[in-house]
């Protein structure tokens, strides 16, 4: 597999436009992901920004959403699909019917209501919010990443710390927010009116003339 060479945040929101999905890291499809796609010399160059820098910008336009979306790693689902991205990943459910069902852990309703309650929130704040530090709550990055999965949190930004002196430093830390606070709610939950078995089909259909060279386990594996 493979597509054209990424240069810019700006070819990175146009190819999954266009092609729906898009993992950060390499796997199991090869060519299949920012990682490949991107010029070496662009990863963590001192004097220009590369595809690490680029996330924020990215998830902040609006034009897709950006987290732990596949297999627990990182990737892109462009806004057209993501109304049925969240019917199929969430099962049809709002978290809180999730939640009554028995599907979800105290703990994942504790950080889902702290984002609703609070708005976006620092992955520190959240963590402080929901006890999450020395002697607290432990699993943060399970959490997380499982409400991800789900389509009940994203990375809305990702904003660097700066020192004394103004210097930024470090490599950023993930705003989470909900799609929802994002896209508004009649949009994520525009595909409610389907079958989430049918969501899941109409997204394997357009990835059959996406990657139609790759095994349909593989598209299937992708959407989870």
């Amino acid at each position: 597999m493979r597509f054209r060479e990424l240069k810019s945040a700006e070819d990175i929101v146009k190819l999954v436009e266009e092609i729906g999905f898009l993992p950060f890291f390499s796997n199991g499809i090869p060519g299949f992901s920012v990682e490949e796609c991107c010029p070496p010399e662009l990863w963590f160059a001192q004097d220009i920004d590369g595809p690490w820098e680029w996330k924020g910008p990215i998830a902040r336009s609006g034009r897709c959403i950006y987290g732990k979306l596949f297999s627990g790693k990182a990737g892109f689902v462009s806004r057209e699909w993501l109304p049925d991205f969240a019917n199929y990943r969430r099962d049809g459910y709002d978290f809180d019917a999730r939640y009554e069902d028995g599907l979800a852990s105290r703990k994942d309703k504790g950080v889902f209501d702290a984002v609703l309650e609070h708005g976006a929130l620092l992955s520190r704040d959240l963590k402080k919010l929901c006890n999450y530090r020395k002697g607290g709550n432990k699993g943060f990055d399970t959490v997380i990443t499982r409400l991800q999965m789900q389509t009940y949190l994203t990375i809305a930004d990702f904003v660097y710390l700066t020192d004394k002196t103004g210097q930024v430093y470090g490599w950023g830390v993930a705003k989470y927010a909900a799609p929802e606070e994002l896209f508004g709610r009649d949009f994520v939950t525009g595909a409610y009116r389907r079958e989430p078995e049918e969501s899941r089909e109409r997204m394997l259909r357009f990835l059959r003339t996406v990657l139609p060279d790759v095994q349909e386990q593989q598209r299937k594996k992708l959407i989870g």
